[in-house]
C-alpha cells in the first residue's frame, strides 16, 4: 500500500506519503497560499524526493471540509482527479476529524472547530474507542454559545481555531489545546487514518462537504423567499 494524503481545507496546505513501514514523508506549509497553485508542485516535489512516481500509488487520502470552501474544492477535485486517472481507491475524511486525530491519548471529548466567522464554528464530537476515532457529535454548522452549552458537562477538550474563542472557552471553563502543532491539520495523521478507512465506491459521486452555504447563495435564497412572500401576498389579495 502507498498512500498520498492531501488536506488544503484550511490555510495549512498538509501533505503526506505513506505506506506499510508508515509515514515515510510529509510537507506542511503554515501560511496564507494559492493552493491551487501549490498543491500540485508540492506533491511532486514529495514524491521525487521519495523516488515514487505517481503508478506507485494505491491510495488517495483527502480532507473534504468543512472549512475554506475554495480550498475544499481544491483538495476534492485534485483527488479526484488523481483517484480516476490512476485508477486507484480514494478515500475521503472530515477535516475535523483529521484534526481530533491530532490527540491520540485523550479520554473524553475530543471537539474539533474551524472558525465560521461571526461567531459561528464548524465543530464535531470525537472519542478515541479500542484505538479508532469514532464521530459521537456529527459534525454541523452552530454558534459557538451553542457548542460550549452542549459539551460544558462533558469531560472534552476543543481543538482546531482555539485561538479565535478563548476568551468565551475560558469564560466557560472549556479544556482547550494549548499545543500548537495539534490545532492545524497534519498530512502524517490523515495518512493514518485513511489507511483504515472504507474507500469511496463511487469517485465521480465523491463531493466537498460545506456544512453551510457561501453568503452569497444564502442572500440569493433570502431575496427569493422574499420574493416569493410578495407574490403570496399579492395572489392572497386579489
Amino acid at each position: 500500500m502507498k498512500i498520498l494524503a492531501l488536506d488544503t481545507s484550511n490555510k495549512t496546505l498538509a501533505i503526506a506519503l505513506y505506506d506499510e513501514t508508515g509515514i515515510v514523508a510529509q510537507k506542511q506549509l503554515n501560511i496564507k497560499t494559492n493552493h491551487s497553485l501549490t498543491l500540485m508542485p508540492a506533491i511532486d516535489e514529495l514524491m521525487k524526493d521519495v523516488k515514487w512516481s505517481p503508478h506507485d500509488l494505491t491510495r488517495i487520502v483527502c480532507a473534504y471540509g468543512p472549512g475554506s470552501y475554495t480550498g475544499i474544492r481544491i483538495a476534492v477535485t485534485t483527488a479526484k482527479m488523481l483517484a480516476s486517472t490512476l485508477n486507484i481507491e480514494l478515500v475521503g475524511i472530515s477535516s475535523l476529524k483529521a484534526i481530533a486525530a491530532n490527540i491520540p491519548n485523550f479520554e473524553g471529548l475530543l471537539v474539533p472547530i474551524f472558525n465560521a466567522r461571526r461567531q459561528n464554528v464548524f465543530a464535531g464530537g470525537y472519542k478515541w474507542e479500542n484505538g479508532k476515532l469514532i464521530n459521537v457529535l456529527g459534525d454541523c454548522h452552530q454558534s459557538i454559545e451553542v457548542l460550549i452549552d452542549s459539551i460544558k458537562n462533558d469531560q472534552a477538550m476543543v481543538v482546531g481555531d482555539v485561538a479565535d474563542f478563548s476568551d468565551i472557552l475560558n469564560e466557560h471553563g472549556i479544556l482547550m489545546n494549548k499545543t500548537a502543532a495539534w490545532n492545524i491539520p497534519n498530512g502524517a495523521t490523515l495518512a493514518e487514518l485513511g489507511a483504515n478507512e472504507e474507500i469511496v465506491e463511487d469517485i465521480h459521486a465523491f463531493l466537498p462537504v460545506y456544512l453551510k452555504k457561501v453568503e452569497a447563495e444564502e442572500k440569493w435564497l433570502e431575496k427569493q423567499d422574499e420574493k416569493f412572500k410578495e407574490d403570496t401576498d399579492y395572489v392572497e389579495k386579489i
